[in-house]
């Protein structure tokens, strides 16, 4: 690290140069990068979506999600004649080029007739949309509005509209939701720093957002990328970024406050926490391992556009902060209100406070994080529940007034069940004696029954959310297979169960690959068998926590309706947990490298384990506070989105950073730190030799006078 420093200081032309043409040319290419992203949740292999990829190639639509629910309805107490339905829907199917309407004159069935008349629906089978906004249900929208009858109200409704509150908003966008989180850095930044220094971490953010999205664009060429990771690179990536020059620079100003020339403090700062963000950046991204080895394209897509954000985070911060601060670093470091010459005296005096009460610290923190973890036992994992969607507007209304006239909740997530068509009828009498099946029709017509095949539509009971809910989708797999002329059933319940076995299925092997590659990274960090372990460990049981308090949360309900306005959820998104997971795994392990990298380095000067934690935290404690509330602030940036599961994403990263950084960090990680004593720095011999890295051992402890403070920490003697 410090060659790379002398060098970048030698050639800041150079440096500086060369991230200026990367800026400028992703900013350039950043709205072709954007339009080359890919809407894909494939699950190559499944049976769900391997039945969905045959409806696609013979119908045309999609079957993987639930589909648009056209509503006719009329006042209370009158009725929405069969013709004025068929003719309406009809309409609507001629208009939209590539829809698929099924409805009563298609089936005969009276599930799509309200008990009391009422109203009548239809489904809407789509092509596969390609953007957050699809023009094809815009037309629908349109179509059926033109083709409503005077007297009747035509609505839209589906877990899609339920979940954009109708609206044809994407949210504030992605630039506006990192300006929203940009401002809120450096306003921390500014408190931090008291100084134009402030404004240098923004600086390095730009720059590294803009670089990634520009290898991001090559990447494009090779393979597919999830739209996510637009989202992940904007605001993951400003939090990052800043997160590692706030490490570095709030170095460099201690280095220069101990004496040293500028020189030699940009050398002496990427020595020490150069050399701390190097390895922070590398966890992050082994964290996102994960992704890259489930057997599922779009996850594998987020990991490969997901580790690019660390790994460039660092390239730039490594590079272009050094080559700043060896030129313009003094200048900008002005009006110096705030001084690095001395540790923190609230951060201080709370280690000590820790030191003195390490049993009782560690006791409470354990305590938070179980209470909080147990929460996660009763996880389900699905989709969100209509009830937790939209509360107001037209696609809420409509599915109010099929629900008051008595259809069940099942028919937002209609099954499809793909079959030859001369054993559509034995298939449709099969699937209706299946237990939480409500019916089952074969409509006729081409739409529905063309190269030989034809669509059974089969409704459950309830909508199939997760847990239990999916249970009819797995008994009519089962009275289905084997059965002659089934090709295969699909739908969004279809696609849970695909997920819970192609994803989760491998995970535990994905997890233990995390967790090998991390524990020997930072075995080489902090030359310790036992650090790395209770990093890893605690890595974990926050992650846990972090999963409770999300159910608690959204799945129950319990603060998501007064914040967000929407209520319990009743599961988790089949895919946020992973995602979750993959990220966090990495950013909270960020703070632990930051406390630690400094424990150990206080620990080599001053051969005194508890005098360490106290100077260490005292010199960190600011540091990752600041840092976790700008990355807080880039995860509430995201939540203002939309859509559910975006919002459910964004806290859950959020919370699990506050409490990383808080519970965590700040209070068990000293307590522990403290009780280990010795074994702390405990490597073996053939461990240092086998990793090529300089030989630990526990030193000899420096007495410790009692009757008067250690001069070096200036803290009394018994917080110790």
């Amino acid at each position: 690290m410090s060659a790379l420093a002398r060098w970048c200081l030698r050639h800041r032309r150079l440096v500086i140069s060369f991230w200026i043409v990367a800026f400028l040319a992703g900013g350039a290419t950043a709205g072709t990068t954007a339009g080359r992203l890919t809407f894909d949740f494939s699950l190559p292999g499944q049976p769900g979506y391997e039945t969905a990829k045959k409806v696609l190639e013979t119908y045309h639509t999609e079957s993987q999600g639930a589909p648009i629910i056209l509503v006719l309805s009329t006042k209370p107490g009158e009725k929405v004649t069969d013709q004025q339905a068929t003719d309406s829907f009809a309409a609507v199917e001629r208009d939209v080029h590539g829809v698929r309407v099924v409805g009563r004159a298609e089936t005969g069935d009276d599930i799509f007739v309200t008990g009391d008349g009422r109203a009548q629906f239809a489904y809407a089978f789509y092509p596969p949309q390609t953007s957050f906004t699809s023009e094809t249900i815009d037309d629908l929208k349109k179509s059926l509005a033109q083709h409503t009858p005077t007297g009747l109200t035509g609505s839209v409704t589906g877990l899609d509209e339920l979940a954009t509150n109708g609206a044809n908003d994407s949210g504030p966008g992605v630039l506006l939701e990192t300006l929203l989180a940009g401002l809120g850095a450096l306003a921390i930044l500014a408190f931090v720093f008291a100084s134009l220094l402030a404004l240098l971490p923004l600086l390095v953010a730009a720059v590294a957002i803009l670089s990634t999205f520009l290898v991001l664009l090559g990447l494009t060429v090779f393979a597919d990328v999830s739209f996510l990771v637009q989202f992940l690179v904007s605001l993951i990536g400003l939090g990052v970024a800043i997160d590692y020059s706030l490490l570095i620079v709030t170095r460099w100003r201690e280095e220069r406050a101990h004496g040293r020339d500028n020189h030699d403090a940009v050398v002496a700062s990427m020595e020490s926490a150069g050399h701390a963000v190097l390895f922070s950046g590398l966890t992050v991204a082994i964290g996102l391992v994960a992704l890259v080895v489930i057997p599922v394209p779009f996850l594998r897509s987020v990991g490969y556009g997901g580790m690019l954000i660390p790994l460039i985070s660092v390239a730039v911060t490594t590079t272009l902060l050094p080559a700043l601060l060896g030129g313009i670093g003094p200048r900008v470091d002005w009006p110096r209100i705030r001084h690095e010459n001395t540790a923190s005296r609230f951060w201080t005096r709370w280690a000590s406070l820790l030191v003195r009460h390490r049993w009782i610290g560690a006791g409470v923190g354990i305590a938070i994080l179980t209470a909080l973890i147990i929460p996660f036992f009763g996880v389900q994992i699905g989709t969100a529940q209509s009830g937790s969607l939209a509360k107001t507007g037209p696609a809420y209304e409509a599915l109010k007034v099929l629900e008051d006239g008595g259809a069940p909740k099942g028919i937002l997530t209609p099954a499809e069940i793909l079959v030859q068509s001369p054993v559509a009828g034995d298939v449709v009498r099969r699937a209706r004696a299946v237990d939480g099946v409500v019916t089952a029709t074969a409509p006729t017509g081409p739409e529905s029954n063309q190269a030989g095949t034809s669509l059974i539509i089969a409704v459950p009971d309830k909508e199939t959310a997760g847990g239990s809910s999916t249970d009819p989708i797995r008994r009519m797999r089962s009275a289905l297979h084997d059965v002659p002329g089934v090709i295969g059933l699909t739908g969004i319940g279809a696609l849970q169960l695909d997920y819970l076995h192609g994803v989760y299925g491998v995970f535990p092997w994905a997890l233990a690959l995390i967790v090998i590659v991390t524990y020997v990274l930072l075995v080489r960090a902090f030359r310790s068998l036992l650090l790395p372990l209770k990093a890893v460990l605690l890595n974990l049981v926050s992650l846990g926590a972090t999963f409770g308090a999300t159910v608690l949360f959204w799945q129950h309900g319990y603060g998501s309706e007064q914040i967000y306005g929407i209520e319990a959820t009743g599961a988790i998104t089949f895919w946020l947990p992973l995602m979750v997971f993959a990220f966090l795994f990495g950013l909270s392990m960020d703070y632990e490298v930051f406390i630690l990298a400094r424990i150990r380095e206080e620990y080599d000067t001053r051969g005194d384990t508890n005098a360490a934690v106290i100077e260490g935290v005292g010199r960190t404690g600011r540091l990752v506070t600041s840092a976790a509330l700008i990355l807080f602030l880039s995860f509430l940036s995201l939540s203002t989105g939309p859509q559910t599961d975006i919002k459910l994403f964004a806290t859950a990263l959020g919370f699990g950073i506050l409490l990383d950084a808080t519970v965590v960090r700040m209070l068990l990680v000293p307590a522990l730190v403290s009780l280990f004593g010795s074994w702390n720095w405990y490597l073996p011999d053939w461990v240092a030799k086998l990793l090529r890295i300089e030989k630990s051992h526990p030193q000899p402890a420096v007495p410790e006078p009692r009757s008067r403070p250690e001069p070096s920490i200036q803290v009394p003697t018994s917080s110790r």
